[in-house]
């Protein structure tokens, strides 16, 4: 057999047997969406202390008191953050339409830039409701940590900015008590995040 048949047959396999992977960890009855990431089993989230935009300290506890949206990013960001925020947001307008109150919350990733004063600016733009969340080089790596976030400083040259940030860009749906129960990719419309997020809250 061909080294170049011997590929593809190895990649069907691949394929086949992530596709049943798939299925097997999928929730039984739970709603799935091309924007949803299966997040049965997931260690995700965790207790973190932060300082809100406003300047107070809060809790995850208190933060999430009810169904909230997480999303981890930083407002100098140039292009897919401000994108996933405002999707976030309007998911959130959707859904406030329909009666669904969800609340919307960005932690950045940047500290040192990334001010209570500069968050409350950036988080009020976005939605009345949003809390922006900062704090410490330690809270902010304590919180990523817990939701598996990665991040990393990448100093740039010849540009406006001293440096920019790697890191995923994942929307993270959390619920008292139980925890996550959904996490969105990016690049998904506002009204399927927020169809989404009705039909796992229905679920639950």
């Amino acid at each position: 057999m061909s080294k170049i048949v011997m590929m593809v047959a190895g990649g069907l396999i691949v394929a086949i047997l992530a596709a049943v992977a798939y299925l097997e960890l999928a929730p039984r009855g739970q709603y799935l969406s091309p924007a949803m990431l299966n997040v049965e089993g997931a260690s995700l989230g965790g207790p973190f202390e932060l300082t809100q935009h406003t300047g107070e300290r809060i809790t995850s506890d208190a933060l999430i008191d009810r169904p909230t949206l997480i999303y981890f990013g930083y407002t100098f960001c140039p292009d897919i953050c401000p994108i996933d925020v405002q999707v976030m947001a309007d998911a959130v307008i959707v859904l406030e339409e329909k009666g669904i109150e969800v609340r919307p919350a960005f932690v950045t990733i940047d500290p040192a830039r990334d001010t209570a004063e500069e968050l409350a600016a950036y988080v009020e733009a976005m939605h009345p409701r949003m809390v922006g969340l900062t704090g410490s080089d330690e809270d902010i790596r304590a919180a990523a940590d817990a939701y598996k976030v990665y991040y990393q400083r990448v100093d740039v040259e010849d540009s406006a900015a001293e440096y920019l940030m790697n890191h995923t860009g994942f929307t993270y749906l959390m619920m008292p008590e139980t925890g996550i129960v959904a996490a969105f990719r990016n690049g998904f419309p506002p009204e399927q995040i927020a169809e989404d997020i009705e039909a796992v809250l229905s679920a639950l």
